[in-house]
C-alpha cells in the first residue's frame, strides 16, 4: 500500500514514533512517506493526519482512497484541539483515542476504531505522550491491516462539544495557589515548547518539572 503521514510540526514529540512506525511498515512491504506540509502530498491509498494543524481540503483528500485522523477523545464528545489535555485538566484519567475519516467539518467523520488507555494521575506529559502515541500507532496498524474491510460508525448529527485551541497563556500558574491545587496543569505542560510559568513581583518565572523517582526512591 502507498501510505502518507502528515504531521505538520517536525518538532512534535510524536515524530520519532512515526519514523519507527514508518520503518516497520516499510519492512512489511508498504511504501510509507512522512511529510510535514500538505503541499508535499501525492496520491496514495491512505493518508494519516497525525498532530496536523493544516486544513486538508477535499481536493487533496480525493487523491487518497481514505484520509484518516487520529483524535484523542470519545467522539462525538471532545471535538477540537488537544482534547486529552482538556480531559486531564478536568481530572479524567481514562482517555479514548479515535481513528476517523477526515471531513470538511472538523472531527465529524465516520469512526473506524476506538481504543482507550488508562492514566494513574501522576504521569507528566512525556509519560502521557508515550501512552497516547502507542495507542495511535496501534490504530494506524489496525487500519492498514483491515483496509477494505471496515464497518464504520457514523457520528450522526450530534454536534458534540468543541475544545478550543490551547495557547501559551494556558500554561500560566497562580503563585498564590499550592502545587497540589495546580498539579493537573503542571503535568500537561511541555517544558520545551510551552513551559509552565507564573508572574510574581514584576517578573516572569518559568517552571520546568521532571520526575526524578517513584515512591521517594533515591
Amino acid at each position: 500500500m502507498k501510505i502518507s503521514i502528515l504531521s505538520t510540526d517536525e518538532r512534535h514529540p510524536v515524530t520519532s514514533h512515526l519514523k519507527k512506525w514508518q520503518l516497520k511498515m516499510s519492512d512489511l512491504g508498504h511504501e510509507v512517506k512522512l511529510l510535514h506540509d500538505k503541499n508535499m502530498l501525492e496520491k496514495g491509498d491512505i493518508l494519516f493526519l497525525v498532530s496536523c494543524s493544516q486544513v486538508i481540503p477535499c481536493g487533496i483528500r480525493n487523491n487518497f482512497q481514505k484520509t484518516l485522523v487520529l483524535h484523542a477523545s470519545d467522539l462525538p464528545l471532545g471535538r477540537g484541539w488537544s482534547p486529552h489535555v482538556w480531559e486531564i485538566l478536568k481530572g479524567n484519567n481514562i482517555i479514548t483515542v479515535c481513528l476517523l475519516e477526515a471531513e470538511d467539518v472538523v472531527d465529524t467523520g465516520a469512526i473506524w476504531f476506538k481504543k482507550r488507555f488508562q492514566l494513574e494521575g501522576h504521569e507528566l506529559l512525556p509519560e502521557i505522550n508515550e501512552k497516547l502515541f502507542m495507542v495511535e500507532l496501534e490504530l494506524m496498524s489496525d487500519a492498514v491491516n483491515a483496509f477494505g474491510n471496515i464497518q464504520v460508525i457514523s457520528q450522526g448529527k450530534n454536534k458534540g462539544e468543541y475544545f478550543r485551541k490551547r495557547t501559551p497563556d494556558d500554561s500560566r500558574l497562580d503563585p498564590h495557589k499550592t502545587i497540589a491545587e495546580q498539579f493537573e496543569l503542571i503535568r500537561v505542560t511541555d517544558s520545551e515548547r510551552y513551559p509552565a510559568f507564573f508572574d510574581y513581583l514584576g517578573h516572569r518565572y518559568l517552571l520546568k518539572v521532571e520526575k526524578q523517582s517513584a515512591n521517594n526512591e533515591n
